[in-house]
C-alpha cells in the first residue's frame, strides 16, 4: 500500500487560501518563512504516525509528507522540495544512511534528522553532517529541538547549501547522549579520545562522552583532522600536545594537564610528526 501523503497543517481551506494548478490547496502561512516543509520517513507504521503526529503539532511545520520507505521517500522529492527529512536508519531495501547520502548530493540538500532506536552507526551520522540525531521512541520536546536546528540551518547566509557542506566537511559532528538528550558534539572540541572496549570517550575541555564507535574507526576517519594514535587506548589531537617526556615508565603527551602514555610502537611516528608540525607552524 502507498503511504506517501501530503498533510496540510489545516483541515479545510479558508478564504484566503489559493490554489495551485493541480487542485491541492496551498494555505497563505505554508509560504511565509520560517514555515518548513518536511519529508517524514519510517517503515514502521506506529513509528511513522506517531512521528507524523508531532510533526504535525508543532506551529513550525507548514506542511508534511510522510513514506513508508527510501524508495517511496524518492518518489517524493522528485515532485518536491523539502526543507527537511525526518528519517529512520533501519529500513529495508536502501537504509536510511545510504537514503541520507543521496540527498547529500542535490543541488540544495534537505537537512537530514535521523529518528533511530539505535546508536550504533554514530560514526557515519556525524560524517554526514545531519542535523540532529534523535533516538526512539520520539518526544515534542526533542522534535521542537529538531526544528529548531533545521532553522538555524536555514538562516546561515550565502548560499546555505553549499557553505552548510563545506562546513560538515571542515568540522563534522557526533551525536552524544548528555542527560538523556542526544547532542551533536562538533570534532573540533575533541581533545583526545580513550579506548572503552568496543566504544570510544571522547573528551572535551569540560566533559567526556561515550559513543558507540571504536578507537580504530576514529584513528582511520579523523587522522586528515590532526588526530594522531599514540597508544592502542589512545587518540590526540596533534596540535593540543603540549609536552612529550620520558617518564620511569616510559614517554608521555600532555594535553590539557592530562598525561596520556605513548607506545613504543607510536613513540617514533609521534616524533616525526611533531617536529614536521613544529616546522609548519613556525
Amino acid at each position: 500500500m502507498n503511504r506517501n501523503t501530503e498533510q496540510p497543517m489545516s483541515p479545510s481551506a479558508t478564504p484566503s487560501a489559493g490554489r495551485s494548478f493541480t487542485g491541492q490547496v496551498v494555505h497563505e502561512h505554508q509560504q511565509q518563512p520560517g514555515f518548513l516543509r518536511v519529508l517524514a520517513v519510517d517503515d514502521e507504521v506506529p513509528a511513522l504516525d506517531e512521528l507524523a503526529y508531532l510533526l504535525r503539532a508543532d506551529p513550525r511545520v507548514g506542511r508534511l509528507h510522510t513514506a513508508g520507505d527510501a524508495t517511496e521517500a524518492l518518489r517524493v522529492l522528485r515532485d518536491i522540495d523539502v526543507d527537511a527529512v525526518f528519517l529512520d536508519i533501519r529500513m529495508p531495501g536502501l537504509d536510511g544512511m545510504e537514503l541520507a547520502r543521496v540527498l547529500g548530493r542535490f543541488a540544495k540538500p534537505p537537512a537530514v534528522v535521523f529518528v533511530t532506536a539505535y546508536d550504533d552507526r554514530a560514526a557515519e551520522a556525524f560524517d554526514l553532517g545531519v542535523a540532529d540525531y534523535v533516538r526512539k521512541p520520539v518526544r515534542a520536546d526533542r522534535i521542537a529541538e529538531s526544528l529548531r536546528r533545521v532553522l538555524a540551518a536555514r538562516l546561515v547566509p550565502t548560499h546555505p547549501s553549499v557553505a552548510g557542506r563545506r562546513d560538515r566537511q571542515d568540522d563534522p559532528t557526533i551525536p552524544v547522549e548528555l542527560a538523556g538528550t542526544t547532542r551533536m558534539l562538533p570534532r573540533s572540541s575533541v581533545r583526545w579520545v580513550e579506548a572503552q572496549g568496543d566504544y570510544a570517550r571522547l573528551h572535551t575541555a569540560d566533559a567526556s562522552h561515550l559513543v558507540r564507535v571504536s578507537l580504530a574507526t576514529l584513528a582511520e576517519r579523523w587522522a586528515d583532522a590532526g588526530f594522531v594514535r599514540v597508544h592502542r587506548s589512545f587518540l590526540v589531537q596533534l596540535k593540543l600536545i603540549t609536552e612529550l617526556r620520558m617518564t620511569n615508565t616510559g614517554y608521555v603527551v600532555v594535553i590539557d594537564d592530562h598525561e596520556l602514555p605513548v607506545s613504543r610502537r607510536h613513540t617514533r611516528e609521534l616524533k616525526d610528526r611533531l617536529v614536521r608540525a613544529a616546522k609548519s607552524w613556525s
